[in-house]
C-alpha cells in the first residue's frame, strides 16, 4: 500500500465532520501497522478530541504504536487550545513516523506542529493528496489566509433561466422552481455551513425560515442585509427562535436573538457584510438572496462557489437569473431537477 491509499481514508473520515467542527477544520487520522489499519479517528465536533487522539485511543494494542506510522490530513497542532496538543500526544505514544496532507495554515499552528515533531525524532513528510486535502478544507483554508469567510452562492432557475415571476406591488410567496424532493439537498447544504444570508426583499416576498427542518443537522446563523429597515417589526421571520443577525445602518430592537450588526455609508456593503462575519469567527456562508443580494456578491468577485438548481419548466416571463463564470466540480440530475456547481477558481 502507498501514501496515497492510506491518505485518502484519511479525507473520507476527515469529511464525516463536516457542519460540526467549525471554525476548526476537517481532519481524520489513521494507525497503520505492517501496512494494516489498527485505528482510525476523526475531529467530530468543535471543542472535542482531535483526530489524533480520537485514532491513537482506538488502538486496541498501544504497544503497536512504537511500530506504527501515523497519517494525518491536516498538520497536528503543537499548542493548547480547547484541547491539548495532538503533537504531544503522538511523541508520547511513541510513533515514529507521521504522513500529513496539509501544513495548517492557522498560525498558531502554520509548520510549528511539523517542526515540534521533527525536532523529537519523528520523521514527518509532508504534502500527500495535497490538492484533495486543501478542497475538503477549503472553508477553513480561505478563512486563515485571506481572513474572509467562503462564499457559496444558491439560486434556483427555470430551464429558461428565469429565477422569479415577474411582482407587482405587495405580491408575496414563493413561487417555486425544483421538486419538493430537492429541498433535503438545500437543507443538508445548511446544515453544512455556517451562517446563511439573504436579503430584505426575499424576507419580505417569500418569508423563508432557513432553518434544516428537511435535513439533520444544526441550523445555521440566519444573516439579513437590510439596510434600511424595510422589513417591518411585526413580520413573522422575527418570530421563530433562530439566532439571526441583521446588516443595518441603524440599530432596532426586535427581540432577544436577533442581532443588528451596523453598516457604514461609504463602504460596499457585500465587502463590509464578509469582513463583519470574519470577526465573529464565522468561516463560510451560504447565500439564497434574491437576484440583487446574489449580483453584489458576484460583481465585487466575492464569491468562490455556485450552486445553481435548474428545474423542469420555462416561465413566460420573469426576473433573469445571475450569471456566473467559472469551473463545473458538478453537474448531476436530482429527479427532475439539474444540479451544477461551479467555483470562481479552478480546482487542480
Amino acid at each position: 500500500m502507498n501514501h496515497e491509499y492510506y491518505m485518502h481514508r484519511c479525507l473520507e473520515l476527515a469529511e464525516k465532520g463536516l457542519g460540526n467542527t467549525s471554525p476548526n477544520p476537517l481532519v481524520g487520522a489513521i494507525i497503520v501497522h505492517k501496512e494494516k489499519i489498527i485505528g482510525e479517528g476523526y475531529h467530530q465536533k468543535y471543542g472535542g478530541p482531535h483526530a489524533e487522539v480520537n485514532a491513537i485511543h482506538s488502538v486496541e494494542d498501544k504497544s503497536l504504536l512504537k511500530d506504527s506510522k501515523i497519517y494525518v490530513s491536516l498538520e497536528p497542532c503543537s499548542h493548547f487550545g480547547k484541547t491539548p496538543p495532538c503533537a504531544n500526544l503522538i511523541i508520547e505514544s511513541e510513533i515514529a513516523e507521521v504522513i500529513i496532507c496539509n501544513k495548517d495554515p492557522h498560525t498558531k499552528v502554520a509548520g510549528k506542529g511539523i517542526e515540534f515533531l521533527k525536532k523529537n525524532g519523528v520523521k514527518v513528510s509532508c504534502g500527500t493528496l495535497e490538492k484533495e486535502g486543501e478542497w475538503i478544507n477549503r472553508r477553513f483554508f480561505k478563512f486563515h489566509r485571506t481572513q474572509l469567510p467562503y462564499v457559496i452562492l444558491k439560486w434556483a432557475q427555470t430551464k429558461n433561466g428565469l429565477m422569479d415571476k415577474t411582482r407587482v406591488e405587495n405580491d408575496t410567496g414563493v413561487n417555486w422552481i425544483t421538486q419538493p424532493e430537492t429541498k433535503t439537498i438545500v437543507h443538508k447544504w445548511r446544515a453544512q455551513e455556517d451562517a446563511i444570508l439573504v436579503g430584505a426583499n426575499t424576507v419580505i416576498n417569500d418569508s423563508p425560515v432557513l432553518d434544516v427542518r428537511h435535513a439533520s443537522g444544526k441550523n445555521p446563523v440566519r444573516l439579513v442585509i437590510d439596510p434600511n429597515n424595510k422589513i417591518p417589526d411585526n413580520h413573522e421571520f422575527w418570530n421563530l427562535k433562530i439566532p439571526s443577525v441583521v446588516f443595518s445602518k441603524s440599530k432596532r430592537v426586535i427581540n432577544s436573538h436577533t442581532e443588528f450588526s451596523l453598516l457604514r455609508d461609504n463602504e460596499d456593503i457585500s465587502s463590509q457584510v464578509l469582513k463583519l462575519l470574519a470577526c465573529r469567527n464565522i468561516i463560510s456562508v451560504i447565500i439564497e438572496g434574491g437576484k440583487a443580494t446574489l449580483e453584489s456578491f458576484i460583481n465585487n468577485r466575492l464569491w468562490d462557489e455556485a450552486r445553481i438548481l435548474t428545474g423542469k419548466n420555462n416561465w413566460d416571463n420573469g426576473l433573469v437569473s445571475p450569471q456566473v463564470s467559472g469551473y463545473t466540480t458538478e453537474d448531476f440530475k436530482l429527479n427532475t431537477d439539474q444540479i451544477r456547481i461551479i467555483t470562481r477558481e479552478i480546482r487542480i
